[in-house]
């Protein structure tokens, strides 16, 4: 099958891609490796690897389809430092790259049961090092409350595909980091209601 039909496309990407770059750009080591969990389409990993050509990008995924449409879109683009995708389960106590100087994670841990932001901190843990940052992307309440009438909606129809899915409360994000030793160090607020939230791992 040509890679052509292997190629998803999620439209939220062609809008949030470049807020998303601009924070990326501010807060990403000078050189490293970049670890992506749940790459998705393949998309931002492309985008931002052709855009940062400086750091190497991991992309990452559980689900098989969205693994092939991560190998059309870097053979489309030829990318140096755009690696092989490979098969990662966020909730693993094993994830197949031992260390990495950042760790990006963009609208998962909604469509995800709390499992896997358990197991993203749990991982990010073991894979940084001191100083390493971690990226979220995505809607989230603030003390409880939606920040928007969208997000409540989307919050209701996430839970009604699966009870273990839902935009989650920030405060317990940030709990649960810095269970892990993960220091919150910065929330950006986004386009369509979404934020950008970023740790440093505790030296």
């Amino acid at each position: 099958m040509p890679d052509a039909d292997l190629k998803l496309h999620a439209p939220a990407t062609d809008r949030n891609r470049e807020p998303i770059l601009a924070v990326l750009s501010r807060i990403l080591p000078a050189t490293g490796l970049v670890l992506e969990i749940s790459s998705g389409t393949g998309e931002h990993a492309a985008f931002f690897a052709q855009a940062l050509p400086h750091l190497e990008w991991q992309p990452t995924d559980l689900d098989s389809c969205s693994l092939a449409s991560i190998t059309a879109y870097r053979n489309e683009r030829g990318l140096p430092n755009l690696r092989a995708p490979l098969p990662l389960d966020a909730t693993s106590a094993d994830w197949p790259v031992a260390r990495a100087d950042a760790i990006v994670c963009i609208n998962m841990i909604h469509i995800a049961p709390w499992a896997a932001c358990v197991g993203l901190m749990a991982g990010a843990a073991r894979t940084l090092q001191a100083g390493g940052m971690l990226y979220l992307y995505g809607p989230f309440k603030e003390k409880g409350v939606h920040t928007a009438d969208s997000n409540h909606r989307f919050d209701l129809d996430l839970r009604m595909r699966d009870p273990d899915w839902g935009v989650r409360n920030l405060d317990d994000v940030i709990s649960l980091a810095a269970d892990h030793g993960l220091r919150h160090a910065e929330i950006a607020v986004m386009p369509a209601n979404n934020r950008s939230v970023v740790f440093s791992k505790d030296g």
